[in-house]
Formats: C-alpha cells, structure tokens, sequence
C-alpha cells in the first residue's frame, strides 16, 4: 500500500522537489539530500521559513514512508543496496571522475556533467552475477558550493557600507568574478546569478547560482573594491607602456 500524501505535502512529486531530488532515492541518499535542503528552509537562513521548514520535514517524512514498504517486502536474497556515489557540486558542473567502494573494490567512476541528486550512475556488469549495477548519485556541498536540484548556491561577504549606500558587488564564482549592482537602500539578502546553475542535461534545465549576502566588517567598501579592481587593471607594466 502507498503511503498517504502528508497534509501539507501534496504529492510524492513535490515531496522530491523541495528536497532537491530528481529521481527515487533511500537510505543515505535521502537523509543526506534532507539535510542540505532543511539547512536551506530553517527560518533564520535566507529565503527560509517556518512554513518551508514545515514543509521540508513533511516531505522527509513522506519519502521514507514511501521507500519503507518496499524495504520490507524485498526477499531476503535482495542484495545490499548500492553504495551512494557522491560527487562535488563542481563535478556535477564540469563532469570528472569518483570513487566508489563496491565490496572488496574501489572503482573509478567516470561521471557526466549535469548529474543531479537522484539520478544514477550505471556500471555495466558490475554487480552480482555481471549484472549492471546503478549507483544513486548525491551532489554533496564542497568548495563553498551546494547544490539543490537543478541549482546552486554560495554565500559571498559583503560589508555593512556598501550594502546601505549601494554599489559594484564582485563575486567570485566558479565561472569566474561576475559583478551585481546594489542600489541606495535595503537590500535583498539573496542574489540570482542566471545561468551559472547545473548545465542543463536530459530533461533538466539550466540551473542558476543563488548568492546568499553575508554581513561582514572584513569585506571592502565600495570605494575599496574600485580601488582593487582599478589596481588590477593599471599594472606597472601597462603603466609604463
């Protein structure tokens, strides 16, 4: 039997949704892939709230209740579930190779760009009996990336000036320093690099970079950041030409 969609979740399909997933996944895969996302929707974090905090838990819990009937019913001679293949946010960017331990062996595992967790990874003939075996894939946070199904996000300092009189914000992505205008006045605490998301792949589209502003004494001003970015352009050496 299914289990019942949670009040305020309103179908499987959401459920995976809001916990950044793109296909069935169980076990270690699930509990990693909740954590990111209620990390992301608790009240005090940026574009969080009570509401999707809630939501966030009711999705958890409907997933496992959805995957724990089939556990239950496999035979005994189902075998172990696949090891989690998890992957960098910048290997699901660029594509790259893992490691993954099955058994006694540890292989490499060439990986394409644009994996999202959920999705799998197949080994031809590397399971029992020279069955292909499919590995879920978990993008885990690393090198100040995390990913949520098809997007990105990373926090970059601003200071205190520059965020009440506005000003160039350069930040330093993984596609290189792409720069945003902050105007005169309150600002929102989250920005939307379009485009520098998971390339898009299959059916998936191109995700986007979301840049959360984190308050900090230590990140230049504005007149400080021109005076770098002028420095880095009129170098001695093109002084002296």
């Amino acid at each position: 039997m299914r289990a019942r969609s949670h009040p305020e979740v309103a179908s499987i399909r959401e459920a995976s949704a809001l916990l950044g997933l793109t296909g069935p996944v169980e076990g270690e895969a699930l509990t990693a892939a909740f954590r990111i996302a209620i990390k992301a929707a608790r009240p005090d974090a940026p574009g969080g709230s009570d509401a999707r905090f809630r939501k966030t838990i009711a999705a958890w819990r409907l997933l496992q209740r959805e995957t724990a009937p089939l556990a239950l019913a496999a035979p005994a001679t189902r075998s172990a579930t696949p090891p989690v293949l998890a992957i960098s946010p910048l290997d699901a960017l660029q594509g790259g190779t893992a490691e993954a331990r099955i058994g006694p062996r540890t292989l490499r595992v060439r990986v394409p760009a644009g994996l999202r967790t959920g999705e799998h990874v197949r080994l031809k003939a590397a399971g029992d009996g020279g069955a292909d075996l499919y590995l879920p894939v978990l993008v885990r946070g690393a090198d100040g990336l995390s990913a949520v199904g098809d997007d990105l996000y990373m926090t970059c300092p601003v200071s205190p000036r520059l965020l009440e009189d506005g000003g160039r914000l350069e930040v330093e992505t993984h596609a290189g320093v792409r720069s945003a205008w902050l105007v005169t006045g309150r600002q929102p605490m989250r920005l939307r690099l379009k485009g520098l998301g998971l390339p898009a792949r299959g059916t998936r589209p191109q995700g986007h970079l979301f840049v959360t502003l984190e308050l900090s004494q230590d990140a230049p001003s504005a007149a400080e950041d021109l005076l770098v970015r002028f420095t880095r352009v009129w170098t001695p050496d093109r002084m002296a030409a």
